[in-house]
């Protein structure tokens, strides 16, 4: 007699046990097709994200194929699909279908949790599963995965939480997605009246560059010229300032020297003259000072008070030799950052890269 679960028990042993996941290329070692059911034990979901349930499927004597689901009759068929990857156990099929738990599921919020109520917030009552989730993850994740049964199970877990976050994220969006419709009709609304003045601004004052350029040069042109003259008024005037000097050293010999009428008639003379030179040094310092303030520059504007415009200096850098600019900047940490991001590019690329070694890790994902 034909032993019907024969190749149960081969795809069984070729998963390795409970709950191994097979490929269609492991179900053709077995010779198993996807559209013709073999009797055993399975697991399967009703739809795409659905519970896990169990499957027993058998044929009665009169070679009619039964399948049951969740303990309830189904399509051989349509469970077959999934079910013909995922064998189990028979001890685990009855497992399960008297309320126990499947090995490599991590704990479920609503059997091992006191988990509120759900509220018909969506918002409060993904929070509350997220806490409950989150609890428990942590829990989980402060023993070392020692057995298979835990890494699916903390595979599994991450792929809920995962699922938690999606959802939170397509129903962000939704809740989000008028307020930035909104926005952008505001925006739409708005976006010449501010953005053609500002434009027209700039070329405004791009307008005048050539001018105000060409006033600065005068300008420039103007301060050398009056440094020129300041620098000769200021000679003038310390020559001046000599000879103040050497006429009081004059009156002072005048005073000691033999004759009171010829002395005094002496320094008289002397003291006008004195007086003439001093008045001459002043008038030569005034003209000085004002010489050297006209040397002070005087930035080429236009418009007036609230709405002037001037040249202002901006300062840019234009590389002429790369290789000694990087030389210079290589040690600068935005470099080495940038460095980094090209290297990963080229080796992800499949590149070799000189000074850069390719570097592996493997890291569930």
């Amino acid at each position: 007699m034909t032993d019907q679960y024969a190749k149960w028990r081969q795809l069984l042993k070729l998963a390795g046990g409970d709950c191994r996941e097979l490929t269609r290329d492991q179900l053709a070692l077995v010779g198993v097709s996807v559209d013709s059911p073999e009797s055993g034990f399975y697991r399967n979901r009703a739809f795409k994200g659905g519970e896990l349930l169990p499957v027993a499927i058998w044929r009665d004597a009169a070679g009619a194929t039964i399948c049951l689901q969740g303990g309830k009759e189904a399509d051989a068929d349509k469970v077959w699909n999934y079910a013909c990857r995922n064998p189990i156990t028979e001890a685990l099929y009855h497992s399960v279908l008297a309320g126990g738990a499947w090995p490599d599921e991590p704990p479920t919020v609503a059997k091992d949790h006191n988990q509120p109520s759900k509220t018909g917030d969506v918002h409060k009552d993904l929070t509350a599963e997220l806490a409950a989730e989150k609890e428990m993850a942590e829990a989980f994740l402060k023993k070392p995965i020692t057995t298979q049964e835990q890494a699916d199970q903390s595979a599994i877990w991450s792929k809920r939480l995962a699922a938690i976050a999606k959802k939170a994220t397509d129903l962000h969006r939704v809740e989000k997605q008028p307020s930035l419709d909104e926005g952008r009709k505001v925006d739409d609304k708005w976006r010449d009246l501010k953005e053609q003045p500002a434009e027209l601004s700039k070329r405004l004052k791009r307008h005048m560059d050539a001018f105000l350029q060409e006033q600065d040069r005068i300008e420039q042109e103007r301060q050398r010229k009056a440094r020129e003259e300041a620098d000769k008024i200021r000679r003038e005037a310390e020559d001046a300032a000599r000879k103040v000097a050497e006429a009081e050293r004059a009156a002072i010999d005048a005073a000691t020297a033999g004759g009171v009428a010829a002395s005094f008639e002496a320094e008289a003379a002397l003291e006008a003259d004195r007086q003439a030179k001093q008045r001459e040094a002043e008038k030569l310092a005034q003209q000085a000072a004002d010489a050297e303030r006209e040397t002070q520059a005087r930035n080429a504007n236009a418009g007036r008070t609230g709405a002037r415009v001037a040249l202002r200096t901006f300062v840019s850098a234009r590389v002429v030799d790369y290789e000694k600019a990087l030389l210079a900047l290589k040690d600068h940490p935005e470099m080495k950052t940038l460095v980094e991001q090209l290297a990963n590019r080229a080796v992800k690329a499949g590149l070799e890269v000189a000074g850069v070694e390719r570097m592996e890790e493997k890291r569930a994902a």
